[in-house]
């Protein structure tokens, strides 16, 4: 367990670091610079965010609750801890229309990957249900 606890948080570490890499990328292709500091603030957001990710996974595995609760349980968590985070570090300013669109954003791609696991795991359900002899 500890091992996979640890490996889902070097997992997250790696997704926020390739996020972090892939906004500085944009950063450097519109000639914007910025300072070290900022650099250093989101990238290690980016990092915590991942952490918290990777280790939020193990919410979908609680075999007692049903995939409903798990994915409310697991949806309002996410959005609480990326909200405190985008706020905190000043990813998304303290106003009114920006927290709006940027909830507005987070629920559409936490749709998006929602359904583009459902439809995974429907897949893999199928094929396995194949696989089995037909009586």
């Amino acid at each position: 367990m500890i091992f996979e606890l640890i490996k889902r948080m070097f997992n997250g570490i790696a997704w926020g670091g390739l996020i972090t890499f892939i906004a500085l990328s944009l950063l450097l292709i519109n000639d914007i610079y910025t300072d070290a500091y900022t650099i250093w603030l989101y990238m290690g957001s980016s990092m915590i965010i991942g952490i918290y990710f990777g280790l939020s996974s193990f919410i979908f595995i609680i075999e007692k609750w049903s995939p409903l609760k798990r994915t409310i349980v697991h949806f309002f968590l996410s959005f609480t801890v990326y909200l405190i985070i985008a706020l905190t570090v000043g990813w998304v300013p303290i106003q009114f229309a920006p927290i709006i669109w940027s909830c507005l954003f987070f629920i559409v791609w936490y749709f998006i990957f929602w359904t583009g696991y459902n439809i995974y795991y429907k897949k893999i359900e199928k094929s396995l249900n194949d696989s089995l002899p037909k009586k």
